[in-house]
């Protein structure tokens, strides 16, 4: 790749991985030379553009269709200059699509165009002092354009506004500032490019005073109830994901309906785009059943108003909540709103903020162009859990990383809840590597701790905004007979393997109720990995096996109680998973420990152990993560077998 391209690159991954100058799929980057243009492909993102995510295209073949005249018609203008843009373009084995704005790049003379949207000099262009203030501050040679609808309407007015300004000062302007838009700075060079950038906001900062406070604030207790019910309240067909944030700044806007009416509306394009032209608000400090009373009422106002669900919803003392399909589009969406709620505070120092109007709203709303990049930057993926919001106790490694690892590749969100912070939080770093719409969190839980559990129970209900499944595999095991094993060992693998299963159900079925409450046909799981060993004996192995059979008395007790709310309660019965750390570690793994006790009679060697234990499988070997992972699928996929305990040994533990 020649070195401008490769610069072209470099500065847009500089600002396209600062959410000050670009946050999802926004802003916008170009090079070009006297034959040809490469700009970005509409729907990727600055932060990770590659020389693939550029098209390339033939600037004589766009001065002949930009010639042309069109028809007054807008769908019909669009299509036709769309199709002629895409005739320019060489090389587009993908078929990807340039940038709406590939005319206007194409216009500047400048070789490298860069198009962000900057938060504090957004708040002076969404401002309603904006224009006076601009050629207040800046010297004559910034060019600033009053907000056109995007497009070829915007080409048209920057292309008569670019020759004026050519005939002035006989060159083409390095900064445009464009209303209640952003900014498009050019230059022959990168570093002019940073330059300039670093001009304009020395500029701004300097006439604007006003500091952000967005230090986070923890999430009022109540959204554990609250924001479950509304996740139900919003999904239809497909299920929602939401997200809730609060920091010291959306506590500002989400006090009293005047404060919220500063952030009713958008300012630029992307609000609409990524978030609707229309949060809810909620302003009720009572009790959650009076919250979601209040939200009921304005949803069904909302939908009759705009004939559509809300994706912002702004509660008074809970927070900013945003609500789509996928969690990689809730985080972009509280971007994109909080950056909105910085504009607005930002923009009272230039006489408060400045809205589009209705008919610019509209115009964005059945704009082909933006609906189509939204689409793009969405991506798509599919899996057997798509979307769900699954914990997994038990997970940083073992048979409980490998439940987690498959059902985050069958496109869960997936809670990893272990005490092991260091393994747990490199496997969350290490499942979000990959470019997935789902997400993995670490949260470390101590599953014999009530205030444990109900902290992991909320933090995942903060993240993804409610619950799906839960599957209950944290243990431990030490082997002994009766001779052997302590009663404060007995009484620790009690704790975790027994009471550990209660608390997660307990606190987990209070989230799956109030989902269940406002969504009837809606199932939900807790699973419990339990063992062969909780549907026999196993000698020296007591404690183990005690707390496993209590576990399907459970099992069997909640899923009585619990199916009037759909939902299901089952237990997966896991032969010996021999490769993991429970039996391998050679240390304190299950291979070791029968071996010093003894309880595989004429073993010398842990070979000699394991081959026991293989010989007493039908099936010959040990099971394995695949195996379970069926048996869960099976679990949650179906819709009437509950209160099972289910096994998966090869044959070894059949049931009478």
């Amino acid at each position: 790749m020649e070195k401008s391209l490769a610069d072209l690159l470099e500065i847009s991954h500089f600002f396209g991985n600062n959410k000050e100058f670009v946050i999802g799929g926004g802003g916008n980057t170009s090079w070009k030379d006297k034959n040809y243009l490469y700009i970005k492909a509409s729907g990727t993102r600055l932060g990770s553009l590659t020389g693939q995510g550029l098209i390339k295209l033939d600037r004589h073949q766009l001065d002949a269709m930009l010639s042309n005249s069109f028809p007054e018609d807008e769908l019909q203008r669009d299509q036709m200059i769309l199709e002629g843009i895409m005739k320019s373009c060489l090389d587009n084995d993908q078929n990807l699509r340039p940038s709406v704005e590939t005319p206007l790049h194409h216009l500047i003379r400048y070789r490298y165009v860069i198009h962000t949207h900057p938060t504090r000099i957004n708040a002076l262009l969404c401002s309603r002092d904006c224009k006076e203030t601009v050629k207040k501050i800046f010297p004559d040679d910034v060019l600033f354009v009053e907000y056109t609808n995007p497009g070829f309407v915007l080409f048209k007015k920057l292309e008569s506004e670019i020759s004026a300004y050519r005939n002035r000062f006989s060159k083409d302007p390095g900064i445009i500032m464009v209303q209640n838009h952003g900014v498009f700075i050019s230059a022959d060079s990168v570093d002019e490019i940073r330059h300039l950038y670093d001009y304009c906001l020395n500029i701004v900062n300097s006439t604007n005073s006003i500091s952000l406070d967005i230090n986070a604030i923890p999430v009022d207790e109540k959204a554990t109830e609250v924001i479950p019910a509304i996740r139900m309240l919003l999904s239809g067909q497909g299920i929602k994901i939401l997200k809730v944030r609060q920091n010291n700044l959306i506590r500002h806007f989400t006090g009293d309906q005047a404060s919220a009416g500063l952030v009713s509306l958008p300012f630029t394009p992307d609000n609409i785009v990524y978030c609707k032209a229309w949060p809810l608000f909620v302003e009720s400090k009572g009790t959650p059943a009076e919250i979601i009373k209040e939200f009921k009422i304005k949803l069904d106002k909302y939908q009759s108003a705009h004939g559509s669900l809300p994706k912002i919803i702004l509660i008074n003392q809970i927070g900013l909540i945003a609500a789509d399909e996928s969690i990689k589009m809730t985080d972009i969406l509280l971007d994109v709103f909080e950056d909105l709620m910085k504009i607005s505070y930002l923009s009272q120092a230039f006489g408060g903020p400045h809205f589009l109007s209705l008919e610019q709203i509209s115009f964005i709303e059945h704009w082909e162009s933006e609906n189509y990049r939204h689409k793009i930057s969405r991506g798509s993926s599919s899996g057997k859990v798509m979307n769900k919001i699954i914990i997994v106790t038990g997970a940083a490694q073992g048979f409980g990383g490998g439940i987690a690892g498959d059902l985050f590749l069958e496109g869960a969100n997936v809670i990893i809840a272990d005490l092991n912070e260091t393994k747990g939080k490199a496997l969350a770093e290490e499942l979000n590597n990959g470019a997935k719409n789902n997400k993995a969190i670490f949260v470390r839980a101590d599953v014999s701790d009530p205030q444990s559990v109900q902290h992991l129970v909320s933090e995942t209900v903060a993240e993804f905004g409610g619950l799906d499944v839960l599957i209950s595999n944290a243990g431990i095991l030490h082997a002994g007979g009766l001779d052997e094993m302590s009663p404060e060992t007995f009484e620790l693998m009690t704790k975790v393997n027994y009471s550990g299963y209660f608390l997660c159900a307990k606190f987990a079925s209070a989230v799956l109720k109030i989902q269940s409450k406002h969504k009837k046909g809606y199932f939900t799981d807790i699973i419990q990995i339990n063992s062969k060993s909780g549907l026999r004996g196993s000698k020296k192995n007591f404690t183990y096996a005690g707390g496993k059979f209590g576990g399907v008395g459970l099992t069997q007790s909640f899923a009585l109680e619990l199916i009037e709310y759909q939902i299901k309660v089952n237990s997966i019965c896991p032969g010996n998973f021999f490769d993991g750390p429970l039996w391998s570690d050679p240390d304190k793994g299950l291979f070791v420990q029968y071996l010093r006790s003894g309880k595989v009679p004429n073993a010398q060697t842990i070979d000699d152990v394991k081959r026991y234990y293989e010989n007493q499988v039908p099936a010959g070997r040990g099971c394995t993560i695949k195996d379970v992972m069926k048996a869960i699928y099976y679990v949650i996929d179906q819709e009437y077998e509950t209160g099972q305990a289910i096994p998966v040994t090869g044959g070894q533990v059949m049931l009478n």
